[in-house]
Formats: C-alpha cells, sequence, structure tokens
C-alpha cells in the first residue's frame, strides 16, 4: 500500500481518465487503489475503500465462489475476463446487489505482485436485452401480420416476419426472409394499391392500401396493408415496417350488408323500425316514405301514433304488449294510416318485436289494402298476392335482422384501428433506445395517446347516449378555470393532428373562471375540435375561439376542412347521420347530435356555416349561470 500511497497522485491522474472503474488488490485481496468511477459504481467516498478487503464488494452469496476464482486466477495469473460465461454481481455500500463484468489484468511494481480489476457496471444492458426479448415476443403475439424491409439493401428485402405473417401468408419464415414482399402478389401485380405503396416507398412516406394477394398453396385473400418509414438520426429511411391485415371477411361482409340493405329499401310495402320504448321511428324504407309523404329524417321524429288516428298511446301500448313480454310472436291487425297531407288509407299491419344489444325494437310490416277494401271481387287475387309479399317482407325482416349483427361488427372496427396504432406505436417506440432518438419516441407516445383518447370519445359518446335516452343524465355546475378546460382539450387534439396542421389558441382567457357543467364543456369542445381535426386537411389551421360576455359565453371552432354538403346539412345533428363525404373515414354519427342535446339541456345553442371542400364553423352559446 506504501507503494501506491507514493504513486496515488499519478495513479489518480489515470485512472481517474478512464470510463470504467479500477480496482487494485494486492496479493493478500486487500484494496490499495481505486478510481473514482469504481466509488461512485460502488457508492463509496473517495479512498473509503483503500484498505478494505476485497469481500466488501461481493454479495455473501457468491463470495466462495469468489474465492475459488481468486484461487484459479493466481495459478495461471494470466490477463483475462474473471467468471468467463456466468454472471458476476457486484455488492454496493447500501447492500444493493448488481452485475458486472470484471477484467483481471496481473501487474508487478517494486517487487510486488498486483492485480488490477477494470469493473463495468452492465445493469443498463441487461435491462435491453430483456426489453428486446420482450418486444420480440410482443411481435410475434400480434394479431397481424408484421414485417421489416431493409430500406438501405437492393429491392428492400424482408429481414423479420413475425408469426402472424405466417398464419396469414402460409409462408414459414425461411421462405420469406430475403425475398421482397412483392412476391405476394405473384403475377398480379398491376393493382393501383402496388403502384401507390411503391410511390410511398420511393418518397419514403407512410401509407395504406387494400392489394390482392396470394397465399402459398394460391389461395387468394384481399389484405389491407400499412406501411410506415423509420429514419435514423439524420432523417435517412433505413427501414420499412409492414402491417398485414387480411380483410376478406370484411368486404364480404359489407358486400352482403349493402345487398340486404338494398332488399330492405326497395321493397314494395312499408317498413318500420321503431324503439319499443320511446315508440320513436329509427328506420324506414323507401316505401314508406313514398306512401306517408315523410322524409326519413322526419320519420325519425315521429311515432306509430302520429300515423294511426284509431289509436292512443295507451291503446296501442295495451296493443303490443304481447310482442315485449314475450306471449306472442306476432300480431296483425287492420287499421287506417294517415299521409302528411292528412288522407287516409285502409292498411293492414304485421308486427315483430327484435332486439338489437339491450334495446327491443318493433318491426312493422305495413300493406296498403285499400283495392281490397274497395273492390270486392278482386279480394281473392289481393289477399293471395299480400300473402306472397308479406312473406317475402318476412323474409327481408329476418335478412335485416342479421344485417344488425353484422354492421354491430362493422362497428367493432371503430376500435380496432385505433388498438392496432397503439400496437404498432407500442413496438415501435421499443425499438428507439439512444437519447436522441427522443423525439421518435415521442412521436409513437403521442399516438399511443391519442388512439386511447379516441376509444375513450367513442365509448364516452355511447353511455352519454344511454343516459340520455334513459333520462339519467345529471348535469352538475361548478366554477372552474377556462383556461385549464382549453388546455386539456387542446392539448388532446394535438395528439390526432396530421402534418401541418395546427390549433390557433384563443388568448383571452388567462385568470377566466366560469360557472358550468365542466364534464359536458370538456365534451362539447373535444367533439368539434376533434371533427375539426380529422376532416380538415394537412398543413391547415383551426381556429378555437372564446367570447365572453356577461350572461353568456361563446365557443367559435373554424376549420378549412373539406365541409358539409348543402343538402346533407339539415340532417347533420341527426343521431347516426353522416355526410356522404365521410362515409369512408371512421366515426359514428353520434357526436355532433349528443352535442346539440346537452348544450340545449344546459339551454344554449348550436348552429353552424359550411361550405363543401371549404371549411366549417360551429358556434356554441352557453349561458353563464351565477
Amino acid at each position: 500500500m506504501q507503494v501506491f500511497e507514493k504513486n496515488s497522485t499519478i495513479f489518480k491522474l489515470l485512472s481517474d481518465a478512464v470510463s470504467e472503474g479500477i480496482i487494485v488488490v494486492n496479493e493478500k485481496q486487500q484494496i490499495v487503489a481505486a478510481n473514482m468511477w469504481a466509488n461512485d459504481m460502488f457508492g463509496y467516498d473517495d479512498e473509503e475503500l483503500v484498505g478494505q478487503p476485497l469481500q466488501i464488494l461481493i454479495p455473501q452469496t457468491y463470495r466462495k465462489a469468489h474465492q475459488e476464482h481468486i484461487q484459479s486466477y493466481y495459478q495461471k495469473h494470466e490477463k483475462r475476463r474473471m467468471a468467463l460465461g456466468r454472471s458476476l454481481f457486484g455488492l454496493r455500500k447500501n447492500q444493493e446487489q448488481f452485475p458486472l463484468e470484471v477484467g483481471l489484468n496481473p501487474f508487478s511494481l517494486y517487487g510486488n505482485t498486483y492485480t488490477m480489476a477494470l469493473v463495468i457496471d452492465i445493469t443498463e444492458r441487461e435491462k435491453i436485452v430483456e426489453n428486446q426479448k420482450m418486444i420480440t415476443a410482443a411481435l410475434d403475439a400480434a394479431l397481424n401480420g408484421i414485417t421489416i424491409t431493409d430500406a438501405l439493401q437492393p429491392d428492400h428485402p424482408i429481414i423479420y416476419a413475425n408469426a402472424a405473417f405466417e398464419r396469414i401468408t402460409g409462408y414459414p419464415t425461411e421462405e420469406t426472409l430475403g425475398r421482397n414482399c412483392r412476391f405476394l402478389q405473384g403475377q398480379d401485380n398491376n393493382q393501383e394499391g402496388v403502384k401507390k405503396m411503391w410511390n410511398a416507398i420511393e418518397m419514403g412516406i407512410s401509407c395504406r392500401v387494400q392489394l390482392r394477394n396470394y397465399k402459398k398453396d394460391g389461395t387468394l385473400f384481399w389484405n389491407e396493408v400499412s406501411i410506415s418509414p423509420i429514419l435514423d438520426g439524420t432523417g435517412k429511411t433505413t427501414h420499412f415496417v409492414g402491417i398485414q391485415n387480411p380483410i376478406t371477411d370484411r368486404l364480404l361482409a359489407e358486400q352482403e350488408i349493402g345487398h340486404l340493405a338494398s332488399i330492405f329499401d326497395e321493397s314494395l310495402n312499408e317498413i318500420y323500425v321503431y324503439d319499443a320504448e320511446s315508440l320513436l321511428f329509427v328506420n324506414v324504407n323507401h316505401g314508406a316514405q313514398k306512401y306517408t309523404g315523410y322524409t326519413l329524417a322526419e320519420c325519425k321524429k315521429l311515432t306509430p301514433l302520429d300515423l294511426k288516428p284509431e289509436f292512443t298511446e295507451t291503446s296501442f301500448r295495451k296493443l303490443i304488449a304481447p310482442l315485449l313480454d314475450g306471449t306472442k310472436e306476432k300480431i296483425d291487425f287492420e287499421t287506417v294510416q294517415r299521409r302528411k297531407n292528412g288522407t287516409t288509407y285502409p292498411v293492414e299491419v304485421h308486427l315483430q318485436s327484435s332486439r338489437v344489444n339491450d334495446r327491443q325494437m318493433i318491426i312493422a310490416i305495413i300493406l296498403d289494402i285499400s283495392d281490397r277494401k274497395n273492390y270486392t271481387q278482386k279480394l281473392e287475387k289481393t289477399v293471395e298476392h299480400r300473402t306472397k309479399q308479406l312473406e317475402k317482407a318476412l323474409e327481408t325482416e329476418k335478412e335485416l335482422n342479421e344485417l344488425k349483427t353484422k354492421f354491430l361488427s362493422l362497428v367493432s372496427h371503430e376500435f380496432k384501428t385505433p388498438l392496432s396504432g397503439i400496437l404498432t406505436s407500442a413496438t415501435l417506440v421499443g425499438k428507439y433506445k439512444k437519447e436522441d432518438q427522443q423525439e421518435k419516441r415521442d412521436k409513437h407516445l403521442n399516438t399511443i395517446i391519442g388512439g386511447v383518447h379516441h376509444l375513450t370519445h367513442i365509448l364516452d359518446d355511447f353511455l352519454s347516449m344511454e343516459r340520455m335516452e334513459k333520462g339519467k343524465e345529471v348535469y352538475r355546475y361548478s366554477k372552474f378555470s377556462l383556461s385549464k378546460l382549453v388546455n386539456e382539450v387542446v392539448y388532446n387534439a394535438n395528439m390526432m393532428l396530421k402534418s401541418g396542421q395546427h390549433i390557433s389558441y384563443p388568448q383571452n382567457i388567462d385568470d377566466v373562471s366560469i360557472y358550468q357543467d365542466e364534464k359536458i364543456a370538456d365534451l362539447m369542445l373535444t367533439n368539434l375540435l376533434n371533427n375539426a381535426v380529422k376532416y380538415s386537411p394537412e398543413d391547415s389551421q383551426i381556429d378555437l375561439k372564446v367570447d365572453i360576455m356577461m350572461d353568456k359565453i361563446i365557443f367559435q371552432i373554424k376549420d378549412l376542412g373539406i365541409g358539409i354538403p348543402k343538402k346533407d346539412q339539415k340532417y347533420i345533428f341527426d343521431r347516426y347521420f353522416r355526410a356522404e363525404n365521410v362515409l369512408t373515414t371512421q366515426g359514428t354519427g353520434i357526436g355532433l347530435n349528443i352535442v346539440k342535446a346537452h348544450v340545449e339541456n344546459l339551454g344554449g345553442k348550436i348552429c353552424f356555416k359550411s361550405t363543401e371542400h371549404k371549411g366549417s364553423t360551429f358556434t356554441v352559446e352557453l349561458p353563464l349561470e351565477r
């Protein structure tokens, strides 16, 4: 130790310049020197380790094995790594164990033999290895096919394919790696989706396309493919991640639903679907609109009592009670139907009960029997003809029930798409491990947060709609900070922003508190702002303005998006209605209906101005309670 005390300054200068921990021990396994990195690693002060036995740095359970390693080392006395191939652990001053690597280097000084140990804390390395194992397991557990291609190699070969890709395509991993993804199209490569995808690859951007692909056995299947570039620190595209989602069943279901909807709408009979509790019409076919003179939107505000002057609400509910309690499967009767212009005509009514989730519906098939009443001679032929029509209509009604079931399965797509985005981003965020990749990690984390908010808003809308229908919605007034509310809504909307989009924030709301229902104000602003983001193009601005008056507050959300077609504007607040220019965009068609109902229940009003292809401005007025 006296040798190192004499040369401590030189040792300190040299050893502190090395990034690893350095510990020097003599033949008695006594520590004679330690640099600052070693002191910091084991939690000791400068010079505190000098003179201590090496055993204090080794966990109790490993000391016996360590002693055997030391004896073996002194027999060979050569430069080597300690316990190669086995795990080593150190012991900090606070008794915390941690994994490490040790390299042993013998040397002599002034006739004495010493061993210098280079110690490296590998805690972070172990975490990275464990994370990599978890990421690989997550990718293999994914339901969607996932591939990664190398954009720096010629023809972009596949370098990774998960288990789902093998299950979807039938190609084992060894037959997939090293090939370009085009092998899934076979000779059918002259598809618009293929061209769009390769253009996106050339430009280094993301895209989503639908392709005809072929399994290994030659079976055709439709594949919804999403590709996204992975960039290095310089912004250069190094890889592409591809997500494969087989959609053959969905496309077939959509075609069948379209066919069933056509049968429902084109039937010559009047077909009505109304809620068994409220009696409000949910849907009516074209025949019903033609016979009564009401439009679909007008019908949705009516009940059977508006069309049947012979019934009161009490007598009608008594009539349908056996359907609701299950004692009867069908009810038939004759009555008089009243048109919009006040004229009437005799009808034969057939009622059946149906259920969608927890909501009980009544299906009414109505036949005009004017000919039967006015022309006795034609009674027999009319009955025969109407009977056939009834059988056909009942068949259509059964198909309609199947249509509803398939429609509910399509609604699940509203959840599947953001969930798929969340899974993809959660997978990719683990690949950015360097400090300078925080921006990329933030991007994927924002995608995850945005997807979660999107799902939360859908569930909130359905729950809010159910509460209002059952009369259970309770409004709770409180005093709250307007800037805090707007900040939270804008922050959440920012998660959904497209490239180049920007939300203009109101500047006149600092230190302003209002007395209203905070939850409903949040729901209203969130719906309107999210719609503005969703239906606006990239590189566009969305303006949020707030005007505060003595007795009311006015919110205005203005966008430069696709706008609402003029013919659709009068239906825009109707439940489940979606304008024809957004049918391919995600949405449930209930957001604006819920916002309008809440705003009016709070004593406010909502209106809008919109021009197709130029944008929309929604204005909401809420009274300020005191």
